[in-house]
């Protein structure tokens, strides 16, 4: 009997459907890095051979990713990742602009770090305007333009939310900052290649990107800052990035990155997940007491899908999705282990019962209708399972 729970368990396929967290590299893209570990390994700052072709793979690669949001390739400024682009762009432009003002403004739905890189300027005398979001997570174009004084120096606002999904309109905003000449960030972690991403025609000052939200490698990523922006570093050493962000490059991640963003571009990519996003919601929504959490359509992330279950935990949705082999999420993996309420949650109005009841589902180009079919078929009976014995009650 347990040799056979156990042949169940190790021989049980994987449903991936947390994608948001962090995503399977692709094949070809572990092909493209591969000669850059053991035959191309130069650092691309020497200047022999073997250095001058890292260095090529460099600037291909920085090409690559400024084609695929609009911007040129002296623009693009490879980093460690997400975290690091946003703390380089937040504290980079604070402390290189205090002179003309100390005043950001951000929402109280961005991701966690930059949402601690304002508490930390905070404390080192900058003042922080977070803006509130409506039911479905858009911000309010008046209360942005309101909250702007003399003293702005900054707006960041993130793309597509890494919880619920919701794209904000990046190019009514940008066109407010334009007005207003105020630098205007985005953190485009989860929407890089999922929806349109036009530096030029949002008027955007900086952009964060990494690579491991679009079957790249994890621990690289890029941070566009346009050309005449006023920006400090924060990272000082050997001056590559052209002084923007020392230490040697990963030359290896970086043209995996770049490999991934070209897999991407494939828009038939988008409506793939679309359409298996949509089958989900359809369906969920189908299961008594529930309710989709963001943005609906072409204002949603292609890939997300995120509802709340009256009457149950999250946590234990997901451990029972586990044992079945299925991955979730019940927000941001940043966060996760944390149990208070999602804090995104709240801010789109969701009373604690029912952010605790919530669960995040994420998708790939690598999802299958076989794979949404199966987590639509157990789902209702572990959301049953659970109501049964909820302290809450009956639905």
């Amino acid at each position: 009997m347990v040799k056979k729970w156990l042949s169940e368990v190790f021989n049980q396929k994987i449903i991936y459907l947390d994608n948001g967290a962090t995503t399977r590299v692709d094949e070809e893209v572990v092909k493209a890095m591969l000669p850059y570990f053991s035959k191309e390994y130069g650092n691309a700052s020497s200047t022999h051979t073997l250095g001058r072709e890292a260095k090529n793979a460099l600037e291909n690669s920085r090409k690559i990713i400024a084609n695929s949001i609009n911007a040129s390739r002296e623009e693009i400024f490879f980093t460690s990742g997400g975290t690091e682009s946003n703390n380089l762009a937040i504290k980079g432009i604070a402390f290189a602009n205090k002179q003309r003002g100390n005043h950001i403004i951000t929402t109280k739905i961005e991701h966690k770090c930059v949402l601690n890189a304002c508490k930390w300027l905070e404390e080192n005398g900058f003042k922080i305007t977070y803006l509130n979001v409506d039911s479905k997570g858009f911000i309010d174009l008046k209360e942005l333009e309101k909250s702007i004084t003399e003293k702005t120096i900054l707006i960041s606002v993130i793309h597509g939310n890494n919880e619920i999904g919701t794209i904000q309109d990046l190019e009514s905003i940008g066109k407010i900052c334009a007005r207003h000449e105020v630098y205007f960030h985005t953190d485009a972690c989860q929407s890089h290649t999922k929806t349109e991403l036009d530096a030029k025609k949002f008027n955007l000052s900086l952009v964060t990107l990494n690579s491991h939200k679009i079957h790249g490698p994890k621990g690289v990523g890029a941070l566009y800052i346009r050309k005449g922006v006023n920006i400090l570093p924060w990272q000082h050493g050997g001056g590559q990035e052209s002084g923007i962000r020392s230490g040697t490059e990963n030359v290896a991640g970086i043209v995996g990155f770049a490999k991934a963003v070209q897999l991407a571009n494939d828009k038939k990519h988008r409506k793939h997940m679309e359409k298996l996003r949509d089958k989900l919601i359809e369906n969920i929504l189908k299961i008594s007491g529930v309710k989709l959490n963001g943005a609906s359509g072409n204002r949603r992330l292609c890939n997300n899908a995120n509802f709340s279950f009256k009457g149950v935990e999250g946590e234990a949705i997901g451990g029972y999705l586990d044992q079945k082999g299925i991955c979730s999420s019940t927000g941001s993996a940043c966060s996760e282990r944390n149990l208070a309420p999602s804090y995104v949650l709240t801010a789109i109005g969701l009373t604690h019962q029912e952010a605790n009841g919530s669960l995040r589902l994420t998708l790939s180009r690598f999802t299958t209708d076989e794979e949404i079919e199966y987590a639509l078929k157990v789902l209702p009976g572990i959301i049953s399972k659970l109501r049964l014995i909820s302290p809450f009650g009956a639905v």
